[in-house]
């Protein structure tokens, strides 16, 4: 536990010194600093197998800055129950509802066998094994058809509905004149 008392010792300041200039407050920053005091005791053994404890110290302060900032937007923003505004889906989220009309207008552009294998097994939720044996096919046959028509319906929805992707999935779009 020396190496990491030592390691506290030579980095304490300049951490306390960037928590108050991340958060504007010296009592909530000070609190930041136990909280992550914390995080390195808990590390026991491990802290002082570190390589460079002040660029581990540096992570974990960015990462518990971050969680207050968190917890603090969850708590800031909540209303009591009985206070809580309806909102309707289209206020929700009003972007999934137009790409969701740009999917069905790129859906009906689909000829009709690559429609009906979405359809049934993406829409409706039917399961491959019984989207093949109503369609007579076997489920190898099956499951290319659907995977075809997925790949066509996504190319299509990225050229008509200019969607991009990042590494966590859809990152936006602009939606298709009607």
């Amino acid at each position: 536990m020396n190496c990491l008392m030592d390691a506290w010792a030579q980095n304490e300041g300049w951490l306390k010194r960037w928590f108050i200039s991340q958060t504007g407050d010296s009592n909530q920053a000070e609190d930041l600093l136990q909280d992550l005091f914390i995080k390195a005791l808990k590390t026991k053994e491990r802290f002082c197998d570190l390589e460079d404890a002040g660029s581990w110290l540096k992570v974990m302060a960015k990462n518990t800055a971050i969680d207050s900032y968190r917890r603090q937007s969850r708590e800031g923003t909540t209303m009591p129950l009985e206070q809580e505004p309806e909102i309707t889906r289209d206020e929700e989220t009003p972007w999934v509802m137009e790409l969701d009309r740009c999917m069905q207008r790129v859906l009906l552009e689909l000829d009709a066998q690559d429609r009906d294998a979405i359809d049934a097994c993406d829409l409706q939720g039917m399961s491959q094994k019984e989207y093949a044996r109503q369609r007579d096919l076997s489920l190898v046959a099956a499951k290319s058809r659907i995977q075809r028509a997925r790949q066509k319906l996504r190319k299509q929805m990225i050229k008509k509905c200019q969607i991009q992707f990042d590494d966590s999935g859809v990152c936006g779009f602009t939606p298709r004149p009607e």
